[in-house]
């Protein structure tokens, strides 16, 4: 069975956080069974630089900002945060560099980041400024996917990482 539950649209919704909701959750599953998803996008035509949580298939923007500081506080009730950098998801067109960073830097627990990642440079670049504290998942550049990068290809790099 699953080791997790992975959760986004119950603990933020109508465009805010419910930690009542995450607490619950926490009391229900326990910590170590939740991962939080903080998959975000930045406000298309505005000058802010931030990332935001966004709901709903990735349409609805919460009022919640991915920030050192949130990192913090809600990893008191998560295993793992998993975040999708919408804006590149699926387009094959490169990682979201200072959003990995960012996790890289400031998550104080596991992170899983999609989003973008064409090659296996790219899973490496995620390594390095991720701090090896970032994971990352390659969809559809996967050949299993349609895409071009060899899924075999991937398996061996990352028994490479392990090794």
């Amino acid at each position: 069975g699953a080791s997790h539950v992975i959760v986004t649209s119950f603990v933020f919704s109508n465009g805010q956080i419910h930690m009542e909701r995450l607490k619950n959750l926490v009391e229900i599953c326990g910590k170590n069974r939740l991962v939080l998803d903080l998959s975000c996008r930045r406000k298309p035509g505005s000058d802010d630089k931030d990332y935001y949580v966004v709901t709903n298939r990735w349409q609805s923007f919460t009022d919640y900002k991915v920030t050192p500081e949130n990192l913090r506080e809600l990893a008191n009730y998560c295993d793992e945060f998993l975040v999708h950098g919408v804006d590149v998801e699926g387009k094959q067109c490169g990682i979201l560099e200072d959003l990995v960073e960012l996790l890289g830097e400031h998550s104080p627990i596991p992170v899983t980041y999609a989003g973008g990642v064409r090659s296996l440079e790219d899973m490496e670049l995620v390594k390095k400024i991720g701090k090896d504290k970032v994971d990352a998942t390659i969809g559809s550049a996967l050949d299993c996917f349609g895409g071009s990068l060899k899924y075999d290809e991937v398996v061996a790099w990352h028994r490479a990482q392990e090794s």
